[in-house]
């Protein structure tokens, strides 16, 4: 799931905030002196969150306000949505179990996954005393509700994890990541949950999906364990847990067709999201040094040419989403935060 990466690059830990009480307060330009010059497609930079772990946050489809997911009194992750401003932030999910993933629908509702039916507590997190896991809850179900959390209901359901859905800027399908077949797939359904499709057969975890802004198109993170790692895949799986290794980029047609591996640097690479023109992706790496928590954004060419570095950050730079014309560059980032492990949201211009 993408919050199983909001969870690596967290472990370090950090301190939550109570983000209602900064509820009126708008961005605030960054600092000229955390400029680096190498960033030159990154301008006008302005920071929409102050303390504490925030992460995913993505435009509605005007372009108005910002869905997010952050720490809440409880310690687990809740969504949140605000004006694009960074005003009126608001919690909008139940403040119960634990939540992800959340995705504005064309009429300005939100989907998000919960655990919050099944337990009011959070989930016991997974023992690392056999190494970094990331959990995959079989509690999580995916959800829909106005925006300020009213009418919620449930909209995708099974015995396994259901999480990890995005909407088609075209506004008619969701695609989203479920273990309901027995492996880690991806799933495209209509926005009331109805005519649920698999898209992906490949052994392997296969999550993490967005549409192309023509909705064509659908690019996403997978494994391909072998040897080895694929006995100890299935055996994670289990017991609902995966470890992360080498992530790839891959792209396939919206109908599961056409399946293309772009990147091959055998790191962990996530978040993927299409630049408007189509021809582009725009995602997190730590490339770099893959055995470090230094993710930094990347941009590619759908046939895997021409990649180019664009954050120089020493931290984490992840979650970044393009506004339609490409102006804008949602993205989150380690940098200029109070204290270690502080994840906060920016947007900025996007300069070509």
């Amino acid at each position: 799931m993408r919050t199983v990466f909001v969870a690596f690059w967290l472990s370090v830990g950090g301190a939550f905030a109570v983000l209602c009480a900064d509820g009126a307060q708008k961005g605030v330009p960054l600092p000229a002196h955390l400029y680096d010059p190498r960033e030159r497609h990154l301008k006008n930079i302005v920071q929409l969150t102050f303390g504490g772990e925030n992460a995913e946050a993505y435009f509605s489809f005007d372009e108005q306000q910002l869905v997010y997911q952050a720490h809440g009194d409880s310690g687990c992750d809740q969504i949140y949505v605000m004006n694009v401003d960074g005003s009126g932030k608001r919690l909008v999910s139940t403040g119960k179990g634990r939540t992800t993933c959340a995705y504005f629908l064309p009429n300005g509702e939100i989907i998000y996954a919960s655990t919050h039916e099944h337990a009011a507590e959070c989930p016991p997190v997974p023992d690392r005393s056999r190494g970094y896991v990331w959990p995959l809850y079989p509690q999580y179900e995916i959800y829909r509700a106005n925006n300020d959390g009213s009418n919620l209901r449930c909209i995708i359901r099974s015995e396994g994890y259901d999480a990890e859905a995005t909407v088609s800027p075209t506004g008619d399908k969701i695609v989203f990541t479920s273990t309901r077949d027995g492996d880690i797939e991806l799933y495209s359904c209509d926005l009331d949950g109805s005519n649920i499709r698999r898209l992906t057969y490949a052994f392997g975890y296969d999550g993490g999906a967005f549409f192309s802004f023509d909705g064509k198109k659908i690019v996403f993170r997978a494994s391909r364990p072998k040897g080895q790692d694929s006995i100890e895949y299935v055996e994670l799986l289990r017991q609902h847990l995966v470890r992360p290794r080498s992530l790839e980029i891959y792209v396939m047609d919206a109908d599961g067709s056409n399946v293309r591996q772009v990147t091959n640097n055998g790191a962990a690479n996530f978040a993927p999201f299409f630049h408007p023109d189509g021809k582009r992706i725009i995602f997190s790496s730590n490339m770099a040094d893959p055995r470090s928590r230094n993710f930094d954004l990347y941009i590619i060419n759908i046939d895997g040419t021409g990649l180019e570095r664009i954050t120089y950050f020493e931290g984490f730079d992840g979650f970044p989403m393009f506004s339609r014309d490409g102006k804008k560059l949602i993205f989150c980032s380690n940098r200029n935060g109070s204290r270690p492990g502080e994840t906060n949201v920016f947007i900025c211009d996007w300069v070509e």
